[in-house]
């Protein structure tokens, strides 16, 4: 006879939370890689088009993205169940393109930020 007591899952083992990262915009110039960590820990290399979607632990997480010449992070707070997205935009800015036509390199200006 088994006299344990029946334990349920926890909130947070039952219904994980999730963050999704897209780099989809009409706004991304369409090259250089967006690289994004959770907690120290690479999750994706995000080419244009692409997106992922990643479950956590509820609690406190440490989001970042870069594309080797500009960082943004975000610190963040899961609830059980709940789902952020993000988008992760590489763009143009003043002096881009002269640049690359000169030294085949540009500066890429990272935006990384929640979705509305």
């Amino acid at each position: 006879m088994d006299n344990s007591p029946d334990v349920a899952p926890s909130d947070e083992a039952a219904n994980p939370a999730r963050i999704t990262i897209t780099r989809k915009s009409p706004e991304d110039v369409g090259f250089r890689e967006v690289y994004v960590s959770v907690d120290g820990r690479q999750i994706a290399v995000l080419q244009a088009g692409d997106s992922i979607t990643c479950e956590l632990s509820a609690g406190h997480h440490r989001l970042r993205a870069h594309n080797t010449l500009f960082y943004k992070t975000h610190q963040i707070d899961l609830q059980p169940g709940e789902h952020r997205r993000f988008r992760a935009v590489n763009r143009a800015g003043w002096g881009t393109y002269s640049l690359l036509a000169f030294l085949s390199a540009g500066l890429l200006y990272l935006t990384f930020e929640p979705e509305t």
